[in-house]
């Protein structure tokens, strides 16, 4: 049998908090022969403020000899605390309400409840007290804790605290599930030990037999809502490390039942009655200790109780442990994927469990429930226990490795979830799962089938996932279990993006999608490959985490696993080429000019038919929407939307067919259509305004702009300024556009308008007419990401006024406000400058790739205009705490940026502002 054992710290050299048999001698010494009470509550102070701080430091610094490994730290820090509680007792006792012969009534015990009371505890954990009388607490013992308390709290120690006789234990116990579980973990630390004792057997008796339904129920339902409040995943990219699921509290769950039925002081004793398997408990264990380790280094580091790993905190933590960068990924990166592998393990070890509890203890579904619900009859080796499928022979089932796959086609097959005796034989016989069995056509068949034929492959590959089912039958899906991507865009690991991802795509098969993905469910109506796309799905991100482009490695992989799975040759061809493209269609449509015609025949050379179209953008689409919540938007949507319809009629018609002089016409023909409905507009004046803008104002703008721009030109002085703010639904932001004379440094003059207003610009065009005229139209959000309500624009509109008259000046203003939040420093973006003048006919488009930032947008466009660069349109594309800002622009004679010295001394301005505007936001 398989067991672990802790290895306690030397205490040889260790502070007297650690030493009972030593400590109450030097607490009396330090007393000496003092009498007066303020006197000796001070002195008992300052002695046990300096040991507390010496064992503080003994404690920390043997803690970080073994970084990933707490028991013995959090055992440390309890017994600290233990010696602290004993000797305030004793002076309470002792010193200041020294009694003669207690009687019956006056005895007195002090209890640790809750983690205290389990003696596990971290840095700054609470100090949770019960202060136990048999009867009616007396007047002796009320001054006893009030000077304990005042002592402790001089201490500066946290401390929660009750007063309770025996029968009040009980009565609250009875009415409170969270009273009952602290008093479940109760410890004596001082006092009267056999009133101690007296309290276990009446909990025993009077309250814990007889209630274990009751219990387990409340446990699992405050579980359930806990980990809702935590966002419901357990690959959260800020995980809680006490409240998140597959945290400690789903161990401590876990184990505050077993010790609820099973009257257990330990969790190995859990494993010694055969609740847990040996590897199950060394499961247990090595999480747990894993665990406490990460809570206690955020503890130290942040100086106080802190339970939440935020990205900040990530880094330092994952330095305190000894993580180092590996090729491709950085330390933290590597740390968190094994705090997540961690965090699984949790939930393995405490579903299993949790779920084999339930379905001794719950109450079991109403009689006329089970008889009228139908389910589809189970096929052999496989029966029905308490709503479960669980294997009935198990050395039948074993005998065949496919069974292990057949497992989950059953229970997507009857709806039927997987009972946890038949999820441990399954972990525990993954080396049935081998080359021969992969490549077995029924194994092949039946894994398909679990994508494509029952509607919700998400519930199968999640449950595959989590046993390991799924990185055994794909050994090359095994790296991005649990790996954390260090950036804010983000927000699963790769194995939960991609199982996000397929979800999405079932989704939309189901029809649950249509209003919000119109385009997509068109698609899948009228047919498409659907095997070729979910496994393009499964293995689009298979090759992140190494050095290498994961788009080109991951199709590389591809081409291994693809033809492994049962997919034909062509199918798989299709396959490598999505894997590798996956990234495209995102890019092009969100960091790039779609009213360039050289764009759309670009991207047509790229994609070469309607049937890789079709595919790549329901690809696309499931793979923004799988990044997070709130990622995918009305704004994306109309972008891919856009580039799916220009494409497909270049596809369609020939790339000549998407060119800059048809687009000009309609729009002119659209204009003059509003314009003549107006009804204020003669002849005359609609002349004026087709005729006064060039080409690309034309083929950028939709009628609904040019009409904006038509109104703020007309009449419009040298010396005046006009702003139209309207909400843009298409956008997902508030549209700004703005009608000035022309003059150098404009666009910069607006963005920095904005950015002092706090707008985040997501889109932006700028235009100058042939009379002199700048017309400029931003897309703005507020600092959530939202467009501006309607009531803040009147404000919104006087700030930017402000700002373009003068009154403001930017660069100054900015200062104050372009900070970088402190949880978002640790987020390395590397900044890439390229200058393409293949991408367009008629500009040198600019990629800046670097760290968002508040004033950055100023910042660059600020360097160009300074170059004299004429910025014609900025694509922003934000991925978190990344922005990607692609600038179409010309130099000051209208040409494009073909020297190579020109770009390179643009390059080094860029880099200036960029770090200039870092250094600023960083202090």
């Amino acid at each position: 049998m398989s067991t672990k054992t802790d290895i306690a710290p030397d205490l040889s050299g260790a502070p007297l908090l650690l030493k009972d048999d030593l400590l109450f001698d030097a607490l009396d010494t330090a007393i000496g022969d003092l009498s007066e009470p303020r006197e000796i509550r001070a002195a008992t102070v300052a002695f046990l403020a300096e040991e507390r701080a010496r064992a503080n430091d003994w404690i920390e610094t043997d803690f970080l000899t073994h970084p990933r490994a707490a028991r013995a730290t959090v055992e440390a820090y309890a017994q600290m605390t233990d010696g602290i509680v004993r000797s305030v007792l004793r002076v309470a006792t002792t010193r200041l309400h020294r009694l003669g012969t207690p009687t019956e009534a006056e005895r007195f015990a002090v209890l640790a409840v809750g983690g205290y009371g389990r003696a596990e505890m971290a840095p700054h954990s609470d100090v949770d007290l019960l202060f136990l009388t048999p009867y009616k607490i007396t007047p002796w013992a009320e001054s006893v804790v009030e000077s304990m308390l005042y002592i402790l709290w001089d201490l500066k120690l946290k401390v929660g605290h009750s007063s309770r006789t025996l029968d009040d234990c009980i009565r609250l116990g009875r009415e409170d599930i969270t009273i009952r579980t602290a008093l479940l973990e109760h410890r004596c630390v001082g006092g009267d030990e056999k009133l101690a004792e007296a309290l276990s057997l009446r909990l025993r008796h009077d309250l814990f037999e007889g209630s274990e339904a009751e219990f387990i129920e409340a446990k699992l339902a405050e579980r359930s809502q806990r980990h809702r409040r935590q966002g419901g995943q357990r690959y959260v990219l800020e995980p809680n490390v006490k409240e998140g699921k597959g945290g400690l509290r789903d161990l401590q769950t876990l184990y505050w039942i077993g010790k609820y039925i099973h009257h257990v002081g330990r969790a190995r004793e859990l494993m010694e009655i055969g609740a847990f398997s040996p590897e199950e408990y060394d499961t247990f264990h090595d999480a747990e200790d894993y665990l406490w380790a990460v809570r206690c280094h955020l503890h130290l580091i942040a100086h106080r109780a802190a339970d939440q790993l935020t990205f900040d905190m990530q880094v330092e933590v994952a330095e305190r442990m000894g993580y180092r960068d590996l090729a491709g990924r950085r330390a933290v990166e590597v740390f968190m994927q094994d705090y997540f592998r961690h965090a699984t393990a949790v939930g393995d070890v405490t579903r299993i469990f949790l779920t084999k509890l339930e379905a001794q203890h719950v109450k079991n579904a109403p009689v006329l429930q089970r008889i009228f619900r139908r389910r589809r009859k189970l096929k052999a080796p496989y029966f029905e226990e308490n709503g479960r499928i669980n294997v009935a022979d198990e050395k039948a089932f074993l005998a065949d490795p496919v069974n292990l796959l057949r497992l989950f086609e059953e229970g997507l097959r009857t709806g039927m979830l997987i009972h946890p005796d038949a999820m441990r034989l399954v972990s525990a016989n993954l080396d049935l799962i081998d080359e021969d069995m992969r490549n077995d056509r029924e194994a092949q068949r039946i894994f398909l089938d679990l994508l494509l034929k029952h509607g919700n492959p998400e519930r199968a590959l999640r449950r595959m996932n989590e046993l390991g089912v799924l990185a055994a039958f794909i050994p090359e899906f095994e790296p991005i279990v649990a790996m954390m991507q260090f950036n804010m865009y983000h927000s699963y690991t790769v194995d939960e993006h991609t199982i996000q991802v397929v979800s999405t795509l079932a989704q939309i098969e189901r029809r649950e999608l249509i209003e919000d993905l119109p385009l997509s469910s068109h698609i899948l109506e009228e047919g498409i490959n659907r095997k070729v796309l979910y496994v393009a799905l499964l293995l689009h991100d298979i090759g992140k985490g190494r050095p290498e482009d994961h788009s080109i490695l991951g199709a590389k992989i591809s081409r291994k696993v693809a033809p492994r799975l049962g997919l034909n040759q062509e199918e798989c061809e299709t396959v490598e080429w999505l894997v590798r493209h996956h990234l495209l269609m995102s890019d092009v449509a969100q960091k790039r000019d779609l009213s360039d015609p050289r764009t759309i025949r670009d991207f047509a050379r790229q994609v070469k038919s309607r049937k890789r179209l079709d595919l790549l953008t329901v690809l696309t689409v499931c793979d923004i929407r799988g990044v997070g919540p709130n990622v995918w938007n009305n704004w994306k949507a109309t972008l891919l939307r856009k580039l799916h319809a220009e494409t497909s009629l270049a596809l369609e018609h020939g790339l000549e067919a998407v060119n800059r002089e048809q687009r000009t016409d309609e729009a002119k023909r659209a204009l003059r259509e509003v314009l003549d409905t107006l009804g204020d507009w003669d002849a005359r004046e609609i002349r004026a305004e087709l005729g006064r803008h060039y080409d690309p104002y034309w083929q950028s703008l939709n009628t609904a702009n040019h009409e904006i721009f038509a109104r703020l030109l007309r009449g419009l002085g040298d010396d005046e300024i006009r702003i139209d703010l309207h909400p843009d639904d298409d956008h997902d932001a508030t549209r700004a556009s703005f009608a000035l004379a022309d003059h150098p440094g404009i666009f910069s003059r607006l963005a920095g308008a904005l950015a002092l207003v706090g707008a985040n610009v997501v889109d932006a065009r700028t235009y100058t007419s042939k009379d002199g005229y700048a017309t400029a139209v931003f897309w703005i959000q507020d600092a959530e990401g939202h467009p501006y309500e309607a009531s803040k624009l009147p404000r919104l509109r006087g700030m930017i006024e402000k700002t373009l008259k003068g009154e403001v000046v930017a660069r100054d203003a900015l200062k104050d406000r372009d900070k970088i939040k402190k949880r978002e420093r640790e987020f390395k973006f590397p900044t890439h400058i390229t200058f393409d003048n293949e991408g367009s006919d008629i500009y040198t488009i600019i990629e800046v790739d670097t760290r968002d930032r508040p004033g950055l947008l100023y910042d660059l466009t600020r360097a160009l205009a300074s170059n004299n660069i004429s910025i014609s349109s900025a694509v922003i594309a934000t991925y978190g705490a990344q922005v990607v800002d692609s600038f179409y622009v010309k130099d000051m004679f209208g040409l494009k940026l073909h020297s190579q010295s020109r770009q390179e001394a643009l390059e080094n301005r860029l880099r200036d502002a960029i770090a200039s505007g870092a250094k600023r936001a960083g202090n």
